[in-house]
């Protein structure tokens, strides 16, 4: 079985998905799966997150479901609750990282600043998010906050699409990118999932060929 770390950088790219309607889920997943990314981060910032999450994991036992924008122990909570399998924040919230390592729960904090890089690696993590990506300067940052902290690889999310996503991959200290140009809300909410696996399918050859 392969570890979680293992599984993100298989797939290169996380569907990062905002769901508004929990009867989006299940032919989200189809679209994802059948596309070739059978993983998401369903964030928290829709009352329709823990709902959608308990579908994906119901209809696709084996999918990789997560929980993003994730603020709070109760969120921690209802999201593993429903079927979650890792936790991400948008910032590095020291209670929430802290419940989840004691749950052991994978974890996966947002960090910008060497100080939030140094914190992550004292409590043992090795894989990071890097929110906004591209507001925070994208490859270039990231890879001078690899320079003195070798053993952390980042989760880079915010301004990355398919034009970009060979930039990022290309560089070793990225394990995977979080991405939500083929799960657009428009395109789930006009209920438009074979566009959704067509774009899919096209960031996973696109990751074949980055990582080949």
């Amino acid at each position: 079985m392969s570890t979680i770390h293992e599984q993100f950088e298989q797939f290169g790219v996380v569907p990062v998905v905002v769901l508004e309607d929990a009867k989006d889920a299940g032919p989200l997943a189809e679209a994802l799966v059948k596309g070739g990314l059978p993983c998401a981060e369903v964030t928290f910032r829709t009352a329709a997150a823990e709902q959608s999450i308990k579908t994906m994991t119901d209809l696709y036992p084996n999918m990789l479901v997560g929980a993003g924008t994730v603020l709070s122990t109760d969120q921690v909570d209802r999201a593993t609750g429903a079927g979650a399998k890792f936790i991400v924040s948008p910032g590095f919230d020291p209670e929430i990282v802290d419940y989840c390592i004691q749950k052991e729960i994978p974890v996966f904090p947002g960090c910008i600043t060497p100080s939030e890089v140094a914190q992550a690696i004292k409590r043992g993590l090795k894989v990071i998010k890097f929110f906004p990506a591209a507001q925070f300067g994208g490859v270039d940052t990231i890879k001078a906050l690899a320079a003195p902290y070798t053993s952390i690889k980042f989760m880079p999310t915010g301004g990355i699409n398919a034009k970009n996503l060979k930039d990022y991959l290309s560089c070793d200290k990225i394990l995977c990118c979080g991405g939500s140009w083929m799960v657009k809300a428009d395109l789930v909410n006009d209920k438009e999932f074979d566009k959704i696996c067509e774009l899919t399918k096209e960031a996973a050859e696109l990751v074949k060929k980055v990582r080949k």
